[in-house]
């Protein structure tokens, strides 16, 4: 699915008189008036664009320096034909958009949110896509996108961004931004900043561990929350249940029914474990930063209403100081904002070099050099993220004023 706005239908870099046929004058000035020089090509304006590659689906956006957006698409990621053809899927979504609406204009800069923590050659935590974790992605962005500035950022840091700086996280420190979708994840704010820190893993409570014995565990034979607590891990039990597949929505729809018997009776024990999982270790994050909001994004928040309460009890039981608890002004699409954002920050520095790939904290990706999976111990470890109160000169505040059309949605999508 596409959508196409107003401003890129219009022809943006259409051509333009440079005097009109008759001088303001009317002739007066008898000649001494320049004539009219006839048509001239206006350069078309510089552009941007936002990748986000998710577990479920890819969103891209093409976007002029001042945010406004020129065209969007969504495509499916379709995680089962592995992790090329997922990054080719999203390349050839990218390109349309700079071959049709975006035409003509110079591509500056290139931000990417990710699923899992991004490298020059490799993404680390990233299971749900077979082969992502060894793909080479800051140099794939790079041969794809010769000479334009790259940023790179786990989406759901890129999500907690853009919602820091226009959506229902803007003026609140500290924060939380819960992502609720196909993984589970967190992004913090403290002191304007989102909290990167040492390995770019800050946040990520789908690796926390759910019981004491946990720990003496081998690493492969551990329960983490993710996998108890996420879209992929809700629909999967429900499998069990009721012996087919359910989409989440129709899990928390069933499970909200009258009833103590079949298998909406044992969805909504389910779903009621989920939730109370959830806020428990929700309760214990909020008790470690003393945030000021909660706003929670991803695909479940479409069943917000069967989470909130539960949420919203234990926050106010298990808390000195509860945090307000709203849904995110960006629901669903948070981390392809904060892409966006992204490059726009890289396009109005760029100091560095041409085809420079960084990560949003600042850190040059190639100069993080590892060889096994998880082991950091050599390079530098990532600081905090750039400053939030930078950002397109139209951002604003106020829920929903995103440079992009509101409501993506996955329906329809090839």
């Amino acid at each position: 699915m596409e959508h196409i706005s107003d401003a890129a239908r219009s022809g943006i870099g259409r051509r333009r008189c440079s005097r009109a046929v008759e001088p303001p004058c009317g002739g007066r000035h008898r000649g001494r008036c320049a004539p009219w020089r006839g048509w001239r090509e206006v350069t078309p304006a510089p552009v941007v664009l936002g990748i986000d590659f998710g577990a479920s689906k890819i969103a891209t956006a093409a976007s002029g320096m001042d945010g406004a957006r020129l065209a969007s698409a969504t495509v499916h990621t379709r995680p089962e034909l592995g992790a090329r053809a997922a990054f080719d899927r999203g390349i050839a979504s990218a390109r349309a958009l700079l071959d049709g609406p975006a035409a003509g204009h110079e591509l500056v800069a290139v931000g990417v949110s990710t699923i899992g923590i991004p490298f020059d050659d490799r993404v680390e935590l990233a299971p749900t896509i077979p082969g992502w974790d060894s793909l080479a992605l800051g140099l794939e962005l790079r041969g794809a996108f010769e000479g334009a500035q790259i940023r790179l950022a786990t989406d759901v840091k890129a999500a907690t961004r853009a919602e820091a700086r226009w959506g229902a996280l803007a003026g609140c420190d500290p924060a939380i931004y819960l992502n609720l979708g196909t993984g589970l994840a967190a992004g913090i704010v403290v002191g304007g900043r989102v909290l990167a820190g040492r390995h770019g893993a800050a946040g990520e409570i789908g690796y926390n561990l759910r019981a004491a014995g946990d720990i003496a565990a081998p690493p492969g034979e551990r329960q983490l929350l993710e996998d108890m607590v996420s879209g992929q891990a809700l629909t999967r039990r429900a499998r069990a249940v009721a012996g087919q597949d359910i989409q989440a929505a129709a899990i928390f729809e069933a499970s909200g029914d009258d009833g103590d018997d079949g298998d909406d009776g044992a969805l909504r024990d389910l779903v009621d474990e989920f939730v109370g999982e959830l806020a428990f270790h929700l309760v214990n994050l909020a008790v470690l930063v003393d945030p000021q909001r909660i706003a929670v994004g991803g695909g479940l928040v479409r069943s917000w209403e069967r989470l909130r309460p539960g949420l919203e009890r234990a926050l106010a039981a298990g808390v000195p100081f509860p945090p307000e608890l709203v849904v995110a002004a960006f629901p669903f699409d948070a981390p392809l904002l904060g892409a966006i954002a992204l490059a726009i920050e890289a396009a109005s520095r760029r100091g560095g070099g041409h085809g420079e790939v960084t990560r949003a904290d600042g850190t040059n990706t190639h100069h993080v050099q590892t060889e096994g999976r998880r082991d950091h111990s050599r390079g530098p470890g990532p600081s905090p993220a750039g400053d939030l109160a930078a950002g397109p000169p139209q951002a604003t505040k106020s829920a929903g004023a995103s440079p992009l059309a509101p409501g993506f949605s996955t329906e329809g999508l090839p």
